[in-house]
């Protein structure tokens, strides 16, 4: 009994060694993000890794999508938009971490092709966009709801060829469905970010449509309010750094916000 006694506050001591923080296992972050981040924030995931970090588990969809999730109590600990619009909506329901939000990315719009297309034109005030789909349609994130599809519906109104294509269009549920469809040849013609026609090798870009016709495109990020990841900050932070605005310039991205 005596040697009970005695050996019990070195398994007291040993019990605490095994529950501390020290030695439990980090909760890796959950990112969700938009769609068009896809290689760019798995390198940078690669990255922090390297690091001896845990790496962060990703979600990729429509930013209007992973929004209304937010919106509807699913737990995360950043996300990442691809406009403006929908980290406002997450903002005004309380839901990110205040100090956290910071636009940090841009990207642009192009109408892209098969790679065995050879058309080729400059896309200004009146180009005939009708004509050149043919009896196809054109491939676009929802113009109602997705970013990409939003700013390619302004663009489009502002280049004065919006009517005659509205009722063709092949609606995707994010810019990377929409690509698909241009891949698989289901559309001969589609509009999606510079960034998703470089990761392609099915697409060429047919032609840029000029910033000026719509919105800046531009990537927030931000805390999510449900966070309990301990790294969640430190990555936000990392993406924001030096090396991490280097691996998405890798991918296309401009930088923003610096």
């Amino acid at each position: 009994m005596r040697f009970v006694i005695r050996l019990l506050p070195a398994l007291l001591s040993a019990l605490l060694l095994l529950v501390s923080p020290a030695n439990a296992r980090q909760k890796p972050p959950l990112i969700l993000a938009a769609a068009s981040l896809q290689e760019s924030l798995n390198a940078a995931a690669d990255a922090w890794a390297k690091k001896g970090k845990d790496r962060p588990v990703l979600s990729f969809a429509a930013s209007s999508a992973l929004a209304r999730q937010i919106g509807a109590g699913a737990s995360a600990d950043i996300f990442i938009s691809a406009d403006e619009p929908w980290m406002d909506e997450v903002e005004k329901q309380g839901l990110i971490r205040a100090g956290t939000r910071k636009s940090f990315l841009s990207n642009r719009l192009v109408l892209i092709a098969p790679t065995k297309s050879r058309l080729k034109l400059n896309i200004a005030k009146g180009f005939p966009l009708a004509r050149l789909l043919g009896e196809g349609r054109l491939a676009m994130a929802d113009p109602d709801a997705v970013p990409a599809g939003k700013y390619g519906k302004a663009a489009l109104e502002n280049l004065g060829v919006w009517a005659p294509v509205e009722s063709r269009i092949a609606r995707a549920e994010n810019v990377r469905a929409a690509l698909a469809l241009v891949e698989r040849g289901a559309a001969p013609l589609g509009i999606v970010y510079a960034t998703d026609a470089r990761a392609a090798t099915g697409v060429r870009i047919a032609g840029t449509f000029p910033a000026a016709t719509h919105p800046p495109i531009t990537y927030p990020l931000a805390v999510l309010k449900s966070a309990s990841s301990p790294d969640a900050e430190a990555f936000r932070r990392f993406l924001l750094s030096h090396q991490g605005r280097a691996i998405f310039a890798r991918y296309g991205f401009t930088m923003t916000g610096q």
